[in-house]
């Protein structure tokens, strides 16, 4: 018997997937919010198995997020091929919160899925979800939700098309709404298609919550009007949220060389008996069938339009790729893929591979909630139990200097192992910890005699200098970080910190944040010297 893929297929933080298949060849765009570089693109050839093979938006001139809010940034690019190139489409949200939002949408190509991507053309800022169509006459087509921050407006007021020209860098013709949408509201996501004489328009709806869902509607035109599937949702879990796959909707259609039907679609893995997901909105896949009478109905999950979490793989041969190593030691010139930084196109004002060579160099900037320059290298935590080490070389003068190992999920809600110094200049271990928009540091019971409390508890003091090892275990919803200083003999903290609130759902709940848990490095200094740590390694497994 085949082995069924097992969702999700892009683990952790790869939210609102666009799918385009190109020859044997299938590729997935995905969200990066105020991850830099913009953009990831998986590339797969057995629907299976994949590889981070691009983040295209990697220069100023594509892409610059400082001043960006936390969930900002880009939103839901849409990945095509037409012409012998390969067109990318996004949002760069300059403003998310309240009844105004800015969210300019570019246009970017190229011939090669990990090459010099164009200078993006601007095409408008009417609302976000942009999506780009290739009609089967050459002509060019763009679809996004259209937002009305009127009073007492419907803000997601539906889907607008109008045509692209390619050649004069801009959009032209008439504005059409083509849908309103359903009773389900929040109509958003839309990508189009052309089959047997009719044009279909897949959107979402519902919020990017737990009522999250995928729609359907047809037209024989393209400007509409678009009639919705009378059967309902082509995919939700809304009504079941006994399903382990939760937060379903989001997606974009893709067949096989052979003719087989998938779609991707974004989706969550909340934790046992909460309504938290510390991993965000990850990227399943799901098959579907075309009706008699022309559509689309996901197939071989539990029952119908609902997900499954193990599903019959295509008829393609099996395609693996070498797996990526657990530990990282910061040898090679380039920044190992899985790692990203937050906003800056400038990397190198902050962050250096050569000026000590084997180590990873943070030159300490802002604080953890600057959106603009903060001196912070991450990557996504892929598993629910897993367990992340690292070794830092660091050196304070002043307690505005901090450095070390970090949960982080925004500038609100994160878990910070640092090494810093006291008033008497005492080089010790202490835990910041911002749990869904409240800020504390975690406090330890002296230890028994110890009468002073402002002298730091020596079960946590550090000799003067020299590299410490920082580590930190998973396990759900629990976190524990631990230390040492040979990278052998490790010293547990004894606190649990709840990793459930590093989540989209904590604070101010449900479609307020769209990201996930990153585990990472850190460095700062408010007292504006730069001054460095180096990492010599980070190590992630799971467990």
């Amino acid at each position: 018997m085949t082995t069924p893929i097992r969702n999700p297929i892009l683990p952790g933080f790869n939210a609102d997937p666009s799918i385009v298949r190109v020859g044997e060849d299938f590729y997935i765009a995905t969200s990066t919010f105020e991850w830099y570089p913009g953009v990831q693109i998986h590339h797969s050839r057995d629907l299976r198995h994949w590889r981070l093979v691009s983040r295209p938006l990697d220069r100023a001139a594509l892409l610059d997020m400082r001043g960006n809010p936390d969930s900002g940034g880009v939103w839901a690019p849409c990945l095509t091929h037409a012409d012998g190139r390969f067109w990318l489409i996004y949002s760069d949200v300059k403003r998310r919160n309240g009844d105004f939002k800015d969210t300019p949408n570019f246009l970017t190509s190229c011939e090669r899925i990990d090459g010099t991507w164009s200078d993006p053309v601007y095409l408008n800022a009417s609302g976000f979800d942009p999506s780009l169509f290739h009609d089967e006459d050459g002509r060019k087509w763009l679809v996004n939700m259209h937002w009305d921050g009127r009073h007492r407006r419907n803000r997601f007021g539906g889907i607008v098309l109008q045509e692209v020209d390619v050649e004069a860098g801009r959009l032209t013709g008439p504005i059409t709404n083509i849908f309103p949408g359903t009773a389900l509201a929040y109509t958003e996501a839309p990508h189009l298609y052309r089959r047997d004489g009719w044009y279909y328009l897949v959107t979402a709806e519902g919020g990017t919550g737990y009522n999250h869902a995928m729609t359907v509607a047809r037209s024989r035109t393209i400007t509409g009007p678009y009639e919705p599937d009378p059967a309902g949702y082509l995919l939700t879990a809304k009504d079941h949220r006994d399903l382990p796959l939760q937060r379903c909707g989001h997606g974009d259609l893709v067949d096989t060389p052979g003719g087989e039907h998938f779609l991707v679609h974004l989706c969550s893995r909340p934790l046992g008996g909460l309504r938290r997901s510390p991993l965000g909105r990850e990227t399943g896949l799901q098959r579907f069938e075309w009706t008699a009478d022309g559509w689309p109905r996901v197939v071989g999950g539990p029952g119908p339009g609902q997900p499954a979490l193990d599903v019959a793989p295509p008829d393609l041969p099996e395609h693996p790729w070498p797996a990526s190593p657990e530990r990282h030691d910061f040898d090679e010139p380039d920044l190992p893929a899985e790692f990203q930084w937050l906003r800056s196109p400038e990397p190198e004002r902050f962050m250096s591979l050569t000026e000590r060579p084997g180590w990873l160099r943070l030159a300490g900037k802002g604080s953890m909630g600057n959106t603009f320059e903060q001196a912070l290298v991450a990557r996504r935590q892929e598993h629910l139990s897993c367990a992340v080490e690292t070794c830092v070389d660091f050196t304070p003068d002043s307690f505005q200097q901090s450095a070390g190992l970090v949960s982080y999920y925004n500038g609100h809600k994160f878990h910070y192992l640092l090494v810093s110094v006291d008033d008497a200049g005492n080089r010790h271990l202490d835990i910041m910890s911002c749990p869904a928009d409240e800020r504390t540091f975690v406090t330890w019971p002296l230890r028994e005699g110890q009468l002073d409390p402002a002298v730091t508890d020596p079960r946590y003091r550090l000799p003067d200098s020299g590299p410490v090892w920082l580590g930190a275990d998973i396990d759900g919803k629990d976190l524990v970080f631990r230390w040492s200083l040979d990278g052998k003999e490790w010293t547990r903290l004894p606190v649990v910190l709840d990793q459930s609130l590093i989540s989209d759902e904590a604070g101010a709940g449900e479609g307020a944040s769209f990201t996930g848990a990153f585990l990472g490095m850190a460095c700062q200094d408010l007292s504006g010297r730069d001054h460095p740590a180096d990492f010599d390694c980070f190590a992630y497994r799971a467990t």
